[in-house]
């Protein structure tokens, strides 16, 4: 799994081999089951930002009508930010819950100031990431605002078709914006349409 860690840094920083080690072998990495929470809605919380080294963490709210809305998947190579301004006593908009047994590097405010004050470049790698980050959910955003639920589901296929198969079908259909009866008969379209 460090590979993917030595990996980032690599593209991200021109922190020497020794030093991604050391970094890398100072990082806090914890398996979590599936179905556990690292957030819940409503909650305050000291942890800064979760990076998905295996495994896939759901994003999701309950809305002011009681039903569970999914509003993001994240996977192997994806950091999840959690941007509560605690300083405020803000709670958290969202819950974020384990889709998977999940193997996740933890970073929290305290050792990430530590780290930052070690190792300069560190702190010029998460920002870079943070910026793709932010890129891609502006990109899926502006695309689902503008496509039909079928073109929503043909993304998905395109950009991260592993999620077909790694969640249940009525949290895809939650993520789409749309019933899960309505995901079957656009797959079922799909289907026909391929042959």
């Amino acid at each position: 799994m460090n590979k993917v860690l030595l990996k980032y840094m690599s593209d991200f920083t021109l922190i020497s081999e020794d030093e991604q080690r050391a970094i890398s072998e100072s990082l806090r990495i914890d398996e979590y089951k599936k179905g556990k929470y690292l957030l819940r809605q409503g909650e305050l919380s000291t942890v800064k930002c979760y990076f998905v080294l295996m495994g896939c963490v759901k994003q999701f709210f309950i809305d002011e009508l009681g039903n569970e809305v999914t509003s993001n998947f994240f996977t192997e190579e994806q950091a999840i930010p959690i941007i509560n301004d605690q300083t405020h006593g803000e709670l958290s908009k969202y819950s974020l819950v384990c889709v998977e047994d999940c193997l996740l590097v933890v970073g929290d405010v305290d050792s990430e100031k530590t780290m930052f004050n070690k190792y300069p470049q560190l702190e010029t790698m998460i920002r870079k990431m943070m910026e793709i980050n932010l890129g891609e959910i502006q990109e899926q955003f502006g695309e689902f605002i503008n496509s039909s639920p079928e073109g929503r589901y043909e993304s998905v296929l395109r950009k991260r078709p592993q999620l077909v198969d790694r969640v249940p079908q009525h949290q895809l259909a939650s993520y789409l914006g749309i019933a899960p009866e309505s995901l079957s008969r656009i797959k079922k379209r799909i289907k026909k349409n391929k042959f």
